[in-house]
């Protein structure tokens, strides 16, 4: 018989872990994660408070004798990244399908959850299981992590109370992470006239189709196709010798994930049809030698439609394709602190055609260096300003500066060796992490990030490492350990 996550180690972990990916949590839909977080709370008789925002936290007291230890704020957030292989899974409704796949933990064709599901279920297992040592410790879950930090970002007065807070969001086992990068978006909007489409002309729908996508910060480095590039530059291409009936496009969904497909609708005067055909078939052959090794599942499709009712008027058609081909998308900038680090980065997120005549580009910058997030958000500005688009910066969040003298990363550090023998790295990540908000609001946290290895989040092809998620809870508790030994 197959082996099913009810058959994983650590058992209790695991079982949390199950029941969270019953509970549909799509960013800004998290009342049915909450309503679970608060019937948790109340089966296991587990204090618990929620702010305006929706955020939820939960405080356990500290094992007998180890109640003068510090505080410690276990952080996950509830909210998941929805994306999936079937263009009809309900994520508002459905469950999330597990499936053991050797040492892998994934799901069936959709993001697993288990970022940051995991960081939830781990927090949660640490409040419940009475045969583990710690001090006082609180969990807090907060809400839209993904699409906008805003629970980190509005986070209630009196909603944590510790000294040291262990975020559960990081993705590789032996790794503590003590910063991260900031990050703001840009989003951009075109007016167009709407016209009736030429009956003289000949109409595809390009497809780009199967990238492997990924994580906008932890991936970009990868050089993962973006389907919106590879979009434009084929439609630019080809507007440079043909003239170019656009009338629909759509590519990218969140501004965190690394576009994995992409298509537009177009026309081209009927004695050009077979003229584009051979550029596709010209095209595909140089992405297919540009991304070997890199994108195995990348496709491309090209296929005749009937002559759509209206078009986009001409103008807008090359000024949001001559925008699209130029702006910049992946690293801009390494870091000369920490090797192997990206500094900053961009995101060519999304497009979208709206209802009313406005095509709807998003971006994502991020660096570590808050002076350059902005310049790079700004250069994407001033690129689509010259295109003729109106453009606005979101409110952004502040990256996380390293301490090197931290105490709990030590602590952690220790831990782990004690356990594996093995030193963990001491990094940083070019994601946003909720800690950098965390700090603004409590300015005295001693605070550090780890987790267990997932790979591929933000797609499909999310995956967890089985064993180390042991690894993981066997770090957490080891480390509440040694704090609540502080008390003594």
């Amino acid at each position: 018989m197959a082996m099913t996550i009810k058959d994983l180690k650590p058992a209790l972990v695991f079982s949390i872990f199950d029941r969270i990916t019953q509970v549909p949590r799509p960013s800004k839909k998290e009342d049915k994660i909450r309503k679970f977080l608060l019937d948790f709370a109340a089966e296991n008789g587990i204090a618990v408070r929620t702010d305006e925002i929706g955020n939820v936290a939960m405080t356990a007291p500290a094992t007998p004798g180890c109640e003068n230890a510090p505080t410690v704020v276990m952080q996950a957030h509830m909210d998941m990244v929805c994306e999936s292989n079937d263009k009809n899974f309900d994520f508002e409704n459905n469950p999330i399908t597990t499936i053991v796949d050797g040492e892998w933990l994934r799901a069936d064709g959709t993001t697993l959850g288990a970022d940051n599901g995991i960081g939830m279920a781990a927090a949660l297992a640490v409040l419940v299981d009475k045969d583990l040592v710690h001090g006082p410790v609180e969990a807090l879950f907060t809400v839209d992590e993904e699409t906008g930090l805003t629970g980190a970002n509005n986070l209630g007065d009196g909603m944590i109370e510790g000294d040291i807070l262990l975020n559960l969001d990081s993705e590789d086992d032996a790794e503590i992470f003590v910063g991260c990068a900031g990050g703001v978006d840009t989003t951009c909007t075109f007016s167009y006239k709407r016209s009736f489409s030429p009956t003289d002309f000949h109409f595809f729908k390009f497809e780009v189709l199967g990238g492997l996508g990924g994580h906008s910060g932890g991936d970009i480095h990868l050089g993962r196709a973006n389907a919106n590039k590879l979009l434009a530059r084929f439609l630019y291409k080809l507007s440079l010798e043909h003239e170019i009936s656009l009338c629909e496009i759509d590519g990218g969904n969140l501004r965190n994930a690394i576009p994995r497909a992409a298509h537009a609708v177009f026309g081209v005067h009927t004695n050009s049809k077979e003229q584009v055909r051979v550029e596709f078939n010209k095209f595909v052959a140089d992405i297919e030698t540009e991304y070997a090794g890199i994108e195995p599942t990348l496709k491309f499709e090209l296929g005749t439609v009937d002559r759509p009712e209206y078009a986009v008027d001409s103008d807008t058609t090359m000024h949001l394709i001559e925008a699209l081909y130029s702006a910049p998308h992946g690293v801009v900038s390494m870091s000369r602190d920490l090797e192997g680090l990206v500094e900053t980065s961009t995101n060519l997120a999304s497009v979208k055609m709206l209802p009313d005549s406005k095509i709807l580009v998003t971006t994502s910058q991020r660096s570590s260096v808050e002076s350059r997030k902005w310049d790079i958000a700004r250069q994407v500005e001033a690129l689509f300003r010259l295109a003729g688009a109106e453009v606005s910066h979101g409110d952004g969040y502040p990256g996380w500066a390293p301490d090197m003298n931290s105490r709990i990363m030590h602590i952690a550090s220790d831990a782990y060796e004690e356990l594996y023998g093995i030193k963990p790295a001491i990094k940083a990540i070019h994601a946003g992490l909720e800690c950098g908000l965390f700090r603004s609001k409590y300015p005295h946290l001693d605070m550090i990030s780890f987790g267990p290895t997932l790979r591929d989040v933000h797609s499909p092809g999310e995956r967890m490492h089985i064993p180390a998620v042991e690894r993981f809870w066997c770090q957490l508790t080891r480390t509440l350990e040694k704090v609540a030994k502080l008390g003594k």
